[in-house]
């Protein structure tokens, strides 16, 4: 960046300083190259996509609204709701557990952790859509007697979608307790002393004082967790749960069109994570407020305080 300054030595051998600060900004050629290097390959590409007649774009237009679709994606939306509603209220009771000085609960929370963590969520779909093979019926009861409850089937109950569900919400309450965790210990323990100075009992402090500050840490990540659920539940298509994949495997089963399908289901993921996005891009913002990340500012905001500032300098020096 080329600019005349002045300087303290110029100014005592009596020289006028200039009227203005002249500031030329560095062109970066480089850039301006990637840049459209990089416009013309995509462009490349979605021309290529366009013209490609092995799409089938009339099969796309024709699949994309119909109603075996819109099936699907109710399915997956409320699997997707009611699996993180699980996982969030499991997931806060096994890291309040966790962090107990019990140490039965914290070994028992460390164990679910340890199996629904390190175990592959279509292990655990799998293994809940076919749990009728381990337990033929579903008994509650006194362990170690014959006196039972209730007593049911294990297929009857067990449906595809509740299967889907458990794998769903059972994973997902392994990862929200860790996060719900690290959101806990990063609140100061003094607050919990101070709390317990005042006569709160542990789950009044926790419910009251703990949690609500822990929320700044413990919601961004859950919105990427929110993310992510819906894309995982296409993985229960395996079990045949009648979510948005499997609607589109039963359709190109027949048509044997995989490739256009697979564009429908695609586009319709891309549009509800665009959706999901939003409202977790302003809890990020609402929550991360007053922290060093929380206010980013913009390249044009960077611009035109940089303007206001020379704007000032330039009125300063005429004066």
């Amino acid at each position: 960046m080329a600019a005349p300054s002045t300087s303290a030595s110029t100014a005592s051998h009596g020289e006028s300083a200039p009227a203005y600060i002249n500031v030329v900004p560095v062109r970066h050629y480089g850039r301006w190259i990637a840049a459209a290097a990089a416009v013309a390959a995509v462009g490349g590409l979605i021309g290529s996509l366009a013209k490609n007649a092995n799409l089938h774009w009339d099969v796309i237009r024709h699949y994309l609204f119909a109603g075996l679709i819109f099936d699907g994606l109710v399915t997956t939306l409320w699997l997707t709701a009611a699996a993180m509603a699980l996982g969030l209220v499991l997931g806060t009771l096994i890291a309040v557990m966790r962090l107990s000085a019990n140490p039965v609960l914290y070994a028992l929370s460390s164990l679910f952790v340890w199996v629904f963590r390190g175990t592959p969520l279509l292990v655990q779909i799998i293994f809940w859509g076919y749990a009728a093979a381990l337990y033929k019926k579903v008994l509650i009861g006194i362990p170690f007697t014959s006196i039972t409850f209730v007593e049911a089937d294990t297929n009857s109950l067990l449906t595809p979608a509740v299967a889907a569900l458990l794998a769903l919400g059972l994973n997902e309450a392994a990862y929200a307790s860790e996060i719900v965790r690290a959101g806990i210990q990063s609140v100061d323990h003094g607050q919990t002393e101070a709390a317990h100075s005042l006569g709160m009992r542990p789950a009044l402090t926790m419910r009251r004082i703990v949690l609500p500050q822990a929320m700044r840490v413990i919601i961004p990540p859950m919105g990427n967790e929110t993310i992510n659920m819906l894309k995982m539940t296409a993985l229960v298509s395996v079990i045949a749960a009648h979510d948005l994949m499997s609607n589109i495997q039963d359709v190109y089963a027949q048509n044997y069109q995989v490739i256009p399908m697979l564009v429908v289901a695609s586009i319709w993921y891309l549009a509800l994570v665009s959706l999901l996005s939003i409202p977790q891009a302003w809890m990020e913002r609402r929550y991360g407020r007053g922290t060093s990340g929380g206010a980013r500012i913009s390249p044009l905001q960077r611009m035109l305080a940089g303007a206001a500032g020379l704007g000032r300098a330039k009125k300063e020096s005429q004066r």
